[in-house]
């Protein structure tokens, strides 16, 4: 075996599983020396060569060995994908950007600074949606079950113009949890608030010291787990139980801060008090029970449709 070929093995075999590289080296030399004899060339070293380039990449060759994707996001993946991206760039964007442009105006703004408003929300909260999305897309490609893309029949043909109730209430939901998402960094980014000129978040700016962090990953968490039925038009309860955990992430620290009056900019909610508009205490705590109550529902759904 020559140094050419046991360095080309080593650099397939240095990619794959480590319980599998002495079986996959073993049989790529028997492989490599078989082609080098077929080849009955009479210099043996143009035929290594020779075979070694038809093999390929051996990265390339690596990730079929490791069953592993090349793509950000494979062909299996890539049309719910699609359809997932389309429902959010064409019903979540819009109305992201149609509350932005109502505040703007709301706020005393004209029709030059509304449509700088529409055009920045487009960019952002759009670029945001499409890197979130691709994101999640990108870890199931890699680390989910490949089982999960289920092949494709004629009968997808008729399904596409009428979607079942599975499909479409789960894009629905990935939808609404990619709008909250995408206003979360939004109203970060964009400051909404106008206060004698100076702009304010809504969101106290501290939760991006702590507890936001965890919101959000419980919304791509849902986002995560939601697409999973689009893709396989079913619910099972290792799922719902996915989903109940990505829910508590949500629910719980959001519910925490609410009932702690620590939801809001407290500079915000000074210059609220300062027009005569305060937000009663009991507003706090009913706003705590609705978001238990709609975690609690939201949860019981998923394994309610995983048990039927």
């Amino acid at each position: 075996m020559s140094a050419l070929t046991e360095s080309y093995v080593q650099e397939v075999v240095r990619r794959v599983p480590a319980d599998q590289r002495d079986d996959i080296a073993n049989e790529l030399r028997a492989t490599i020396a078989d082609a080098v004899d077929a080849h009955d060339a009479p210099d043996p070293k143009a035929a290594e060569r020779a075979v070694l380039t038809e093999m390929g990449d051996p990265i390339r060759l690596a990730a079929r060995y490791a069953d592993r994707p090349l793509t950000l996001i494979g062909p299996e993946l890539y049309p719910t994908y699609v359809r997932v991206l389309t429902v959010l760039l064409g019903v979540a964007l819009p109305a992201v950007t149609a509350v932005s442009v109502v505040l703007d105006v709301l706020d005393g703004g004209g029709i030059g600074p509304a449509i700088g408003t529409a055009v920045g929300t487009v960019l952002t909260v759009g670029a945001q949606m499409i890197a979130w999305l691709t994101l999640v897309f990108a870890g199931v490609e890699r680390f989910g079950d490949r089982r999960l893309a289920r092949p494709w029949t004629p009968d997808d043909l008729r399904e596409a113009s009428r979607p079942d109730a599975v499909t479409r209430g789960a894009v629905a939901v990935v939808a609404w949890d990619a709008l909250l998402l995408g206003l979360i960094v939004w109203q970060r980014a964009a400051e909404p608030y106008r206060v004698d000129g100076e702009r304010m978040q809504v969101l106290d700016p501290a939760l991006w010291s702590g507890w936001i962090w965890p919101i959000i990953a419980g919304f791509v968490a849902l986002i995560a787990v939601n697409t999973v039925p689009i893709v396989r038009r079913r619910w099972t309860v290792p799922l719902a139980c996915g989903h109940a955990a990505a829910q508590a992430l949500v629910t719980l620290p959001l519910a925490w801060v609410v009932h702690r009056h620590e939801i809001f900019n407290p500079d915000l909610l000074a210059a609220l008090d300062d027009k005569d508009w305060t937000i009663p205490d009991t507003s706090y705590t009913v706003m705590t029970v609705i978001i238990l109550v709609i975690g609690a529902s939201d949860t019981y759904g998923a394994f309610r449709k995983a048990l039927r």
